[in-house]
């Protein structure tokens, strides 16, 4: 299956997922601002990762995404993930409020891909880091890894 990973990286968490999928699902991957329309020729499973920044996709994500061309994924499957520090205690309750008020970057980018005419092969994932600027919290690498070949039995 002809598989497109396209990421946007800040401190290099996303990337580290994105590269997981790829190397799990023998994909291309590539960086938003490295994208081609020719790469999205004839693909089956586009797969747009972002890290969270203020509870969206990071702007070229946004932007990406904006300018697909209406119906360009009809047929084609798609997924969506994000990287985000997890709302726990140690998180100001207000953040918590607002990160459920608002959400994550993974469900506004699924849900542009199906807009485009793609097709969800599985609901949108989250994966943690520890701080903003991250490291990846322990396991996510894996857990990319399994969300991913689920995506390929799909």
């Amino acid at each position: 299956m002809k598989t497109l990973i396209i990421y946007d990286s800040f401190f290099g968490n996303t990337e580290q997922i994105a590269q997981a999928i790829g190397q799990t699902l023998d994909a291309q991957t590539v960086k938003v601002n490295e994208t081609s329309a020719e790469q999205l020729a004839g693909i089956e499973l586009l797969i747009v990762g972002s890290p969270t920044r203020g509870f969206r996709p990071s702007p070229l994500i946004a932007a990406f995404l904006k300018g697909l061309p209406a119906n360009c994924l009809q047929g084609v499957k798609v997924a969506a993930f994000d990287t985000r520090i997890p709302m726990t205690d140690k998180v100001p309750r207000f953040l918590r409020f607002l990160s459920g008020l608002f959400g994550y970057a993974a469900q506004p980018i699924a849900k542009a891909l199906q807009q485009k005419s793609g097709t969800l092969a599985l609901p949108a994932e989250g994966f943690l880091v520890t701080d903003s600027k991250g490291p990846l919290s322990d396991g996510e690498i894996e857990r990319a890894t399994a969300w991913a070949q689920s995506i390929a039995e799909v």
